[in-house]
Parts: structure tokens; C-alpha cells; sequence
């Protein structure tokens, strides 16, 4: 989809680019906004895992989860360490690896499938 994006920006007059980038923009707000207080997994570079609310983020993609668990890398794959409890993080973008959203808390939010 970026791809068609592009050639679309390239293809149309500036004026026109620029109502495609505004509306591209509130679309991924929209598409935000309608993530906001739902649960989050934010894997990060040192393989720690964070489970926790989505808050807010900002223009670095730094992330803020409200009632924040932390899970340590295990070296056994099997077993499951005990969370630690953070409350509220503040991940920094350059630490994220991945994000993933519960699926049921996708279930009432409109434009997200489970695969996102």
C-alpha cells in the first residue's frame, strides 16, 4: 500500500500531494486514536517484553504504556518468568522491535484486523 502511495505522490500535481499527505496523516490518527487504552506487547532490542495500555506516543515513536509489566528474556523457552510491575513506561522508539495488539481488544475498533 506505501508503494501505491508513492507512485501517487509522484504522479499528482503538488497541491494534490499535499491533500493526499493530510489526509494519508489523519487517516494513521484515526487509525491511533482507535488503539488508544488498549493492550499492547512491545518487544524491545534487549529482548525485554512489555505488556501494558497504550497511552500516547509522539513523532519519535516513543511509546507510553499505563500499567506496565515487564517480562525478562528466558534462556528456557518454556518457562515463564514472573512480570515485573512497572506502571507507567515510557519506551523509547529506537528500542522497539515490534508491537503487537491484543485481538480482543481490536474486536470493537474499526480498521484493524487481528494481523496487525
Amino acid at each position: 500500500m506505501n508503494d501505491r502511495l508513492q507512485i501517487h505522490y509522484v504522479l499528482s500535481s503538488p497541491h494534490q500531494k499535499e491533500q493526499s499527505e493530510v489526509s494519508s496523516s489523519s487517516q494513521a490518527r484515526q487509525k491511533l486514536e482507535g488503539l488508544l487504552n488498549k493492550n499492547m506487547r512491545i518487544r524491545m532490542t534487549d529482548g525485554r517484553t512489555l505488556v501494558g495500555l497504550f497511552l500516547c506516543t509522539d513523532r519519535d515513536c516513543n511509546v507510553i504504556l499505563g500499567s506496565a509489566q515487564e517480562f525478562l528474556k528466558s534462556t528456557d523457552t518454556f518457562s515463564q518468568s514472573e512480570p515485573r510491575v512497572l506502571g507507567l513506561a515510557m519506551i523509547p522508539g529506537h528500542h522497539v522491535v515490534s508491537i503487537e495488539v491484543e485481538a480482543d481488544s481490536l474486536d470493537d475498533t474499526q480498521g484493524f484486523g487481528a494481523n496487525h
